[in-house]
């Protein structure tokens, strides 16, 4: 099945996390019709995960996926339902991912097309709820169906670079808690507001740790809030903090490193410092080995689909953070040029996606 008319198919059924049950239904209904093995997996609230399996011989390899969009932002000036337009294909979710998926599913059935002795075990996998939480790339490690597999490849948008690394991430709570008094008399009490401020804007001056691969890790505030009872000093505050991590850091450092800063303002309010709760757990970082052999071969099936073969690291957090991490399986993140995700007028390249399965078969092939 021809990977840009499945793109028009996936992007024309709307599924922002939390409303991926159509998709999912379409998805797992295209695979059956192949004759391919297919299970679903529950993710209470969302779409159900669709797995299909293909044997071959020699390695297992997972192709990821994840249905799921963000919520249709204002501003589209293009049809967020499909809009094709010279090698541009607009529509929500085109770039990300979409059009991965759309890949991955029309490799998946080219595969079925070959004996099994041309072609390593495959395991599709089309997850829900990656814009989220990860509920369904974390539902499917736990179910243990991938516990057998040697490698992971997804199709994010990459701009058609090897993704090999990306950092975590902990999304922090900070509260202070003040004294109350007459907002008259101000010296009279300790204004959590304002010592909070002093903090979230001082987190610049926080020195994070460098990784070779991964650069430096960052801190972003979120949220503040805090307000008065009334003509009084605020004694309560919170703000919710991003704290994007390389690899060597972890949450004792995270917390310590804000403890410190905090002493250095000689912050009078009451400082309390939690992780903000999440369903899944912690998104870590990783690397993958360059002088990995499967890297060599993947750099190489680039090379022969017409694509430079070049190297690049995440900055942000996917499925594949707990893929390389909880998982503990190689992961290659690999997808087509495109433009504008989790924005306006969202993008792919229609003959980058051609490409780019063309170098995910020529990987798949030569691990036969």
């Amino acid at each position: 099945m021809d990977e840009f008319e499945l793109l028009k198919d996936l992007v024309a059924i709307g599924s922002p996390f939390g409303k991926e049950h159509e998709i999912s239904r379409f998805i797992a209904s295209i695979l059956e019709g192949y004759g391919f093995k297919v299970e679903t997996l529950p993710i209470e609230g969302f779409g159900d995960d669709v797995i299909a399996y293909l044997p071959g011989r020699g390695y297992t390899v997972v192709l990821n996926g994840h249905m799921d969009t963000v919520n249709l932002s204002l501003g589209w000036t293009r049809n967020p339902k499909g809009e094709l337009e010279g090698d541009s294909f607009y529509g929500l979710g085109s770039a990300d991912m979409k059009a991965g998926l759309a890949v991955l599913m029309s490799l998946f059935i080219e595969m079925g097309e070959l004996s099994k002795r041309e072609r390593p075990n495959l395991i599709f996998t089309a997850v829900s709820d990656e814009e989220g939480y990860s509920r369904g790339t974390w539902e499917l490690i736990k179910s243990g169906k991938l516990e057998d597999s040697d490698i992971v490849l997804v199709a994010e948008p990459t701009n058609e670079r090897l993704m090999l690394g990306a950092r975590g991430r902990f999304v922090v709570r900070l509260t202070t808690r003040g004294k109350k008094a007459h907002a008259a008399r101000p010296e009279l009490g300790i204004n959590a507001v304002e010592e909070l401020s002093r903090i979230v804007g001082n987190l610049y001056r926080i020195k994070t740790k460098s990784h070779i691969k991964l650069g430096k890790g960052s801190y972003c505030a979120l949220s503040i809030r805090g307000e008065a009872d009334g003509l009084s000093v605020p004694d309560y505050a919170e703000a919710i903090v991003d704290r994007h991590i390389a690899l060597g850091e972890d949450w004792e450092r995270v917390e310590a490193e804000l403890r410190k800063l905090s002493e250095r303002l000689n912050i009078k309010a009451e400082l309390e410092i939690g992780k903000f709760p999440r369903p899944t757990p912690d998104m870590l970082p990783y690397v993958i080995r360059e002088n990995l052999h499967e890297v060599k071969l993947f750099k190489r099936a680039m090379a022969s689909a017409g694509i430079d073969p070049q190297v690049t690291y995440g900055r942000s957090v996917g499925d594949f953070n707990y893929f390389a991490t909880y998982l503990g399986k190689p992961t290659f993140v690999f997808g087509p040029i495109g433009g504008n995700w989790h924005a306006s007028d969202e993008w792919v390249s229609v003959s980058s996606m051609k490409r780019v399965k063309e170098a995910y078969k020529r990987f798949l092939l030569s691990l036969v």
